[in-house]
């Protein structure tokens, strides 16, 4: 874990440096080369490592702006694969919240266990509330979701627990603070059921819940688009399964 924090530390050191260059101006956007130790932190697995190539990391890590010494929330963390590169990414002056929905943990005990094992992280902090209720901490930078908004539309959720999430995460962020949001492409206009029949939502469903918060668009990005994806399947098909088309947006809390 020293060695981790070591990496993360030059990191710090490689974007300072580059904050300085630029004067008093704003600071220039960080680029993917900026995150190389991050990515060969020794707290992230072989496997989580390997997977980086096609989850295009450090261009993702770019597009949200992640920087040394920010707070940050990984919402729904799944296996935790984004937790543990944000940990590395904001260092030993950074934090990151890891919030697993309570019905997820409920429904299968890896989930669980996925979150008990980011825990240990020195700069991470579990929590475990209810999916319509998340318990983010105030003044952060950055919350982050990968793959999971259109759970926030699954069947077993309360029909308001989309707004209710995005109003939390408006309320926990800073004022300029980022809302990054990363899923599966269903086909334009897709009925919100799609949630449930393929694990997909439609790009401007996704928009105009997170505008209707109070958000503004602040970017988008095809890195991850798969023009092949017929964007019909399920996501876990083995036909399409970890090729599907993604869509990137990042939001801005105004202010």
């Amino acid at each position: 874990m020293r060695r981790s924090f070591l990496l993360a530390a030059m990191a710090v050191m490689s974007l300072s440096s580059a904050g300085c260059m630029a004067g008093m101006g704003a600071s220039p956007a960080p680029t993917p080369a900026d995150y190389a130790g991050a990515l060969a932190a020794t707290t992230r697995p072989v496997d989580d490592r390997a997977r980086d190539g096609a989850r295009h990391t450090a261009e993702t890590l770019a597009f949200a702006r992640v920087r040394p010494g920010q707070k940050v929330a990984d919402m729904i963390i799944g296996g935790g694969y984004f937790t543990r590169v944000f940990s590395a990414a904001v260092g030993p002056g950074g934090r990151v919240t890891a919030w697993q929905p309570a019905e997820f943990i409920a429904f299968q005990a890896s989930y669980g266990d996925s979150l008990t094992a980011v825990d240990a992280l020195a700069n991470v902090d579990a929590i475990r509330s209810p999916m319509a209720a998340p318990d983010f901490p105030a003044g952060l930078d950055l919350v982050f979701t990968a793959q999971n908004y259109h759970d926030l539309h699954l069947n077993i959720a309360p029909a308001d627990t989309a707004s209710r999430v995005n109003a939390a995460v408006f309320a926990a962020l800073k004022p300029g603070g980022l809302y990054v949001v990363i899923d599966h492409h269903a086909v334009a206009g897709a009925p919100m059921t799609s949630a449930d029949t393929v694990h997909r939502i439609d790009i401007e469903a996704v928009k105009r819940e997170v505008l209707a918060a109070g958000f503004v668009l602040d970017g988008e990005s095809d890195i991850l688009a798969n023009p092949a994806d017929p964007r019909t399947a399920n996501v876990f098909d083995g036909s399409i399964r970890g090729r599907t088309s993604q869509f990137m947006l990042r939001f801005r809390k105004p202010g």
